[in-house]
């Protein structure tokens, strides 16, 4: 599935190597209170989130639209959406549920968050698609929209006894992400 995925380079050599060792991963997960049983947690949710992946990715972008100091991101020079970079990266978003959920901490892992950040930047933004789209998402809505992605989980999950925890590893883990998705836009020495 996600070979058909263009510009998904995860675990490639063309996705970035990150800067950020795995020793201060570790101590970034340590900072947010991750553990193994949230990896667990995450894995086992998976088997729901997974399948409704892109309806959550649906609702984000709604939001997203709603705001035209959030869309503003994704339209062309003459105001215009552009669609087929819109389209592009929905389906990295997609994908980005499905890793949250099931990807190991690993190296690989650390440098497609870096990916992802880049992707936020000058450094990368619109290369990878064709975008025609500013050529930066500011770092203040990247970390204040985390808090839609954190809260609109309920939605997606069954009310059992594992919900809350489910939903403490989930913000966790899009912390930990958006942690990481920060650095390309900080100076050198200041992450």
């Amino acid at each position: 599935m996600t070979e058909s995925i263009p510009g998904y380079d995860y675990g490639s050599e063309r996705a970035a190597h990150s800067p950020v060792t795995l020793t201060e991963l570790r101590h970034l997960e340590q900072t947010v209170g991750w553990t193994e049983d949230d990896a667990r947690r995450l894995r086992s949710a998976a088997r729901t989130l997974v399948p409704q992946a892109e309806r959550m990715v649906d609702e984000w972008r709604a939001a997203i639209g709603r705001q035209p100091h959030l869309a503003a991101w994704f339209l062309k020079p003459d105001g215009a959406p552009d669609e087929a970079y819109k389209a592009a990266i929905k389906r990295r978003f997609v994908q980005w549920v499905s890793d949250l959920c099931l990807r190991p901490h690993d190296q690989d892992w650390l440098n497609y968050q870096e990916e992802i950040g880049l992707r936020h930047t000058p450094a990368k933004k619109n290369q990878t698609d064709g975008g025609e789209t500013p050529p930066l998402v500011p770092l203040r809505y990247t970390i204040a929209f985390a808090s839609v992605v954190i809260t609109s989980l309920q939605k997606f999950l069954p009310d059992d006894d594992e919900l809350e925890s489910i939903e403490a590893a989930w913000t966790r883990a899009v912390l930990l992400s958006v942690a990481l998705w920060s650095r390309p836009h900080t100076s050198a020495g200041l992450w």
